[in-house]
């Protein structure tokens, strides 16, 4: 049943999903043309052209991204469109707590993240933990659609997964979401962790306190000059390390407002 194909053109939908790209490739940030890359490597070509073109025309009617599966349905020629669920093995509670505290202990990383970014370097720290960011074959995408095409993908699941990179395109904690941790649990425990290397500002050692030195002046301007300067960072790391307020300024997050003040300021 693999050479099989639908009689006749599909039947257009009112209101599908359609591909933003009209032609060349799909994906426009590197996560999502990585995705891709990845998918063509090993699929077979002529099925995922025939998906291209259905994802192009808007022959995807839903697409809904949950842990470890996508479900969606795409009309054929025949009336009834196919139900497709798309699946990603399970990554454990332990691996993602790993993953979490591997990325947090990097301050600008972090603040990446929390900004909303994906750095591309997020691809080596799943992949030094033994959890695959993106799949390594056909064994990691568990495709199923219930028409009689047994392609891997057939054309239908192929017009499925070129909408979800386009998807990634637009929010890029959908490829997370997807592999079980959702954008809030993510950046929660990414705030919750400490930044390794960082001082523990409740920890005040061993040392007794000398009482006899306390009044002594410190450090003049002088030697302040002298000392190494730290590694810049984003001027407004800051807004994105430290707990969002629920002030809102005329309807926007106050954090919102701030940001620009921050861009705008001057290195000193």
């Amino acid at each position: 049943m693999t050479g099989f194909s639908e009689f006749g053109p599909p039947i257009p939908v009112e209101g599908g999903l359609r591909a933003s790209t009209r032609r060349g490739s799909i994906g426009r940030e590197w996560w999502s043309r990585r995705f891709i890359d990845v998918l063509e490597s090993f699929a077979d070509r002529n099925r995922l052209h025939r998906g291209r073109a259905y994802a192009r025309q808007g022959q995807v009617i839903d697409l809904r991204v949950r842990p470890y599966e996508v479900s969606a349905r795409v009309q054929g020629s025949r009336p009834e469109p196919y139900e497709i669920a798309i699946g990603v093995t399970a990554i454990g509670e332990e691996a993602w707590r790993a993953v979490e505290a591997e990325l947090a202990s990097r301050a600008v990383f972090r603040a990446r993240l929390l900004a909303g970014e994906m750095p591309p370097e997020i691809e080596w720290v799943f992949a030094e933990l033994g959890v695959p960011l993106f799949p390594q074959s056909a064994h990691d995408l568990h495709l199923m659609c219930d028409c009689p095409d047994y392609g891997d993908p057939c054309k239908h699941a192929a017009a499925v997964l070129y909408l979800l990179a386009e998807s990634f395109d637009r929010d890029p904690f959908l490829l997370l979401a997807w592999l079980g941790r959702s954008r809030e649990r993510l950046l929660q425990g990414l705030r919750r962790l400490p930044v390794e290397g960082a001082p523990d500002p409740f920890d005040v050692g061993d040392e007794p306190l000398d009482v006899a030195g306390f009044w002594t002046p410190g450090a003049g301007p002088a030697a302040l000059r002298d000392r190494p300067t730290a590694a810049p960072g984003p001027p407004d790391l800051l807004l994105r390390l430290l707990d969002p307020p629920s002030v809102k300024v005329r309807r926007r997050p106050l954090v919102d407002v701030l940001g620009p003040a921050y861009e705008a300021m001057p290195d000193v």
